[in-house]
């Protein structure tokens, strides 16, 4: 299936810095759902529904070469473009 960026942003920042704006995303999704991205110029608006896929990723990335390999996580939210869900989820989330 093809992908199609609707937006995308990646810049330096501390860790104090990504703690407030990840706290903000969950503020939101507590909310009403509605996250909006802006970055410059770029923007984008969506309505993020009450049930949907939640997935993280831990990574390595090797460089082969003389410098030093890049470790990343990632969160992921997805769900079916107009989807309402009932907010019921499945599995256990946690974070130690």
């Amino acid at each position: 299936m093809p992908e199609e960026v609707l937006f995308e942003t990646e810049s330096k920042h501390s860790r104090d810095e990504i703690a407030a704006y990840l706290r903000s995303v969950a503020d939101r999704l507590d909310d009403d759902g509605n996250i909006s991205l802006r970055s410059g110029s770029e923007s984008l608006d969506m309505s993020v529904p009450g049930s949907l896929t939640f997935e993280v990723k831990a990574e390595r990335e090797t460089s082969g070469g003389a410098s030093a390999d890049e470790l990343s996580i990632e969160f992921e939210l997805e769900w079916d473009e107009g989807a309402d869900g009932d907010g019921s989820g499945s599995g256990e989330l946690s974070i130690e």
